[in-house]
């Protein structure tokens, strides 16, 4: 499973910390709010109901009181309903308020002459049942309907969630943010040592003014001149010993040209040592020259506009291979923005390289792989390239299992390892797959090539 980045950890961390103070702060809120108005509900419908509870006392004051019309004197508008319960009888102004709604355990407080409050359901609405007492023989209720506030709890609960839900995405855009200007530096360097190793160590990070962050910048900046020190000195090296070994390699190459010129007159043993002794100084002279040009790939791209697929076609006539092989995709055009010397290289090595491992090339295809980029693709006819070795292939001296097989093929194991500098270059890279149908298919991806 992939785990979040840094950023989305950040950013998720501010956005549940945010959410959750909230969540917090909005039920403490809505707790305080709703026992706060829920007090001063029952306040109010107590001393109401005390109010109440006098006049339907001055009402029964009679000989012979009229229950029903003292109840309808009493002006408790829409939201109060008031119930008597004279000599154990309920009378109430209404049908719709019957005796059963107050509780037995309520109206046996209020018989002993207790008043009481207590919260009840009537036909599902929230009501608050006010009992008083009124004389051995009475006990007045009444029943003050809590809908209104039930509605204001409602949407204090709705507003708090929208509260907390906006907090908490604020707390997501502050923590994203946060991070962007955090790992801002970070992103820097990330891009700074992708160019490294594309072979631009000419990077810098620039001075920050921000102290925590000035010891990374000089340090990574010093990293990269050592760095780039070290790859001068080593490509003037290979260089200088490259070159060194040009003139005694020439004139061993000339003795051993003389030698060959006369094996007819030399026995079967001594024929047999100068041809192993021309072979192997030409196996060197290779080595040398493909050292001279390793130590050239360090040096930047000088692109100029080509024509890639003539460049081909040369590049297999110089083969001896058919220039047939060459095809150029419909929506591709043929002149690309490369170093020649570059591509040139890359085109020899792979077809080189498919000759002695891959028995022989197939097919040398140049597509368009994105708006901007060149493709270019050899495939072979060989046993293809194991999955191991298809990182390890571009190593320098490192040769694949196919090529220990053939322990008589004469490469020096840099070929593959020139393609990928070459490539490398130009800011792209080389890989390897299978082509469909059996062998490989060698791919070169080169970014910025296609107009």
């Amino acid at each position: 499973m992939n785990r979040l980045g840094l950023r989305a950890r950040v950013t998720a961390g501010f956005a549940v910390g945010a959410l959750s103070l909230a969540a917090v702060m909005a039920l403490f809120t809505y707790d305080l709010t709703r026992r706060s108005l829920l007090e001063e509900r029952e306040r109010t419908a107590v001393r109401v109901a005390y109010f109440d509870a006098e006049v339907v006392r001055g009402g029964l004051d009679t000989d012979e009181p009229d229950v029903v019309e003292v109840l309808r004197s009493l002006d408790t508008g829409g939201s109060r309903r008031p119930l008597l319960f004279l000599d154990g009888q309920p009378h109430a102004r209404a049908a719709e308020v019957s005796g059963d709604i107050v509780p037995a355990e309520l109206r046996r407080l209020v018989a002993a002459g207790e008043p009481a409050v207590q919260r009840v359901r009537v036909d599902g609405q929230a009501t608050l049942l006010v009992g008083v007492p009124l004389s051995e023989r009475a006990s007045y209720y009444e029943l003050t309907s809590l809908r209104e506030v039930e509605e204001t709890f409602a949407v204090l609960a709705l507003t708090l969630t929208a509260v907390a839900i906006m907090v908490g995405g604020s707390g997501a855009a502050l923590g994203w943010y946060a991070t962007r200007r955090s790992v801002r530096p970070l992103t820097a360097v990330a891009d700074a040592a992708e160019r490294i190793a594309a072979g631009d160590v000419t990077t810098r990070l620039d001075a920050t003014t921000d102290p925590d962050l000035t010891r990374l910048s000089t340090s990574f900046n010093h990293m990269v001149d050592q760095l780039a020190r070290r790859i001068e000195r080593d490509r003037r090296f290979a260089a200088d010993v490259s070159h060194e070994l040009r003139s005694p390699l020439q004139t061993l190459a000339a003795a051993a040209s003389v030698l060959t010129s006369r094996r007819v007159h030399q026995d079967e043993r001594t024929a047999m040592a100068a041809g192993l002794v021309a072979d192997e100084v030409a196996r060197f002279q290779r080595l040398v020259d493909d050292l001279i040009q390793l130590a050239r790939t360090e040096q930047p791209a000088q692109r100029e506009t080509v024509d890639v697929a003539a460049l081909a076609r040369e590049a297999c006539r110089s083969r001896g291979l058919p220039t047939e092989l060459v095809r150029l995709a419909p929506d591709t055009p043929a002149d690309w923005r490369v170093d020649r010397r570059r591509l040139e290289q890359v085109l020899l090595n792979l077809l080189d390289n498919a000759v002695r491992y891959g028995d022989g090339p197939v097919a040398v295809r140049l597509s368009r792989a994105a708006a901007e980029t060149g493709v270019v693709e050899v495939d072979d006819a060989g046993p293809g390239v194991p999955p191991a070795d298809r990182e390890v292939i571009f190593d320098r001296f490192v040769r694949g299992r196919a090529a220990h097989a053939r322990a008589g093929t004469d490469g020096t194991g840099l070929g593959l390892a020139l393609v990928s500098a070459h490539v490398a270059a130009h800011g792209g890279r080389a890989r390897v797959e299978d082509r469909p149908g059996g062998g490989a298919r060698f791919r070169v991806e080169l970014p910025g090539s296609l107009p």
